[in-house]
């Protein structure tokens, strides 16, 4: 058994959505520093741009944009048409732009709920949906099939403290869509599969860092934040011959996090 065969996803071909930044970024970045070619697509073209020109000075694998805004039907459908120019397949689908808002209960608005849970939730099965004749066309063998991950969090498995309503209930739900798929996709030769992340350091965590750092930090028993190679880590994993076999499954990356929450 080769180590390194095992885990080599040289020369896939991979899309990850919200790849420009944050979590995104470190998954796009894990994929390209082992020979991956990457497609980043977020609605912010300047930082898509600004990600490639950067991972492409890293060598081994390539990263190539395709903005779009998944608020607008029309740009999900745009990106499928253009990837599908670009290639014949796609290996790995990461899905993984998402936003969140935090009001107190008596203020939280309307608005809120719906522009989180398209994101968050209803723009990953239309993305899949639309990329999966790409997906199935990746599909060679039972043992190497194409892979989705989608990028939940541990706020879809425990209540958490602060006051973000749609948020930890679009990774709960978004958690039960991977489950769905798995099921579904995986008779088509694709699996699908949930990380549900712990805090990492990024724009969106910000500040929440700024004023709870110590008391997240006392939360978790490793002690600390997630670092780019445990996110990207994982999906390396789950995207090699090491993680052909799991499908449907949801995986805490957080450190213990979710073990030590007091509901």
């Amino acid at each position: 058994m080769d180590v390194s065969k095992l885990f080599d996803v040289k020369g896939k071909v991979v899309l990850v959505t919200g790849g420009a930044k944050g979590v995104g970024r470190m998954i796009s970045q894990g994929f390209v520093e082992n020979g991956a070619k990457v497609y980043i697509s977020s609605r912010d073209a300047k930082a898509c741009e600004k990600a490639c020109e950067e991972l492409n000075k890293l060598g081994k694998g390539s990263a190539h944009a395709i903005p779009a805004d998944f608020y607008k039907l029309e740009d999900c459908k745009k990106l499928a048409e253009e990837l599908g120019k670009k290639e014949k397949k796609l290996d790995v689908l990461i899905n993984n732009s998402g936003s969140t808002w935090g009001a107190p209960y008596a203020e939280y608005p309307e608005s809120a709920w719906t522009r989180v849970l398209t994101l968050n939730l209803q723009r990953v099965f239309t993305i899949t949906q639309l990329l999966t004749p790409l997906l199935e066309a990746a599909s060679e063998t039972p043992l190497n099939p194409a892979r989705v991950v989608i990028i939940g969090s541990i706020d879809g498995l425990r209540v958490p403290s602060l006051e973000t309503f749609a948020y930890s209930s679009s990774k709960a739900g978004v958690h039960h869509l991977g489950r769905v798929l798995a099921s579904h996709l995986g008779k088509r030769g694709i699996t699908v599969n949930t990380l549900a992340c712990g805090p990492f350091e990024s724009k969106m965590t910000a500040a929440t860092f700024a004023k709870f750092k110590d008391f997240i930090l006392s939360e978790i028993p490793l002690g600390r934040i997630g670092t780019p190679e445990d996110v990207a880590g994982a999906c390396l994993f789950l995207s090699s011959r090491a993680g052909s076999y799991i499908n449907g499954a949801t995986i805490p990356v957080d450190g213990g996090r979710v073990i030590r929450s007091n509901l």
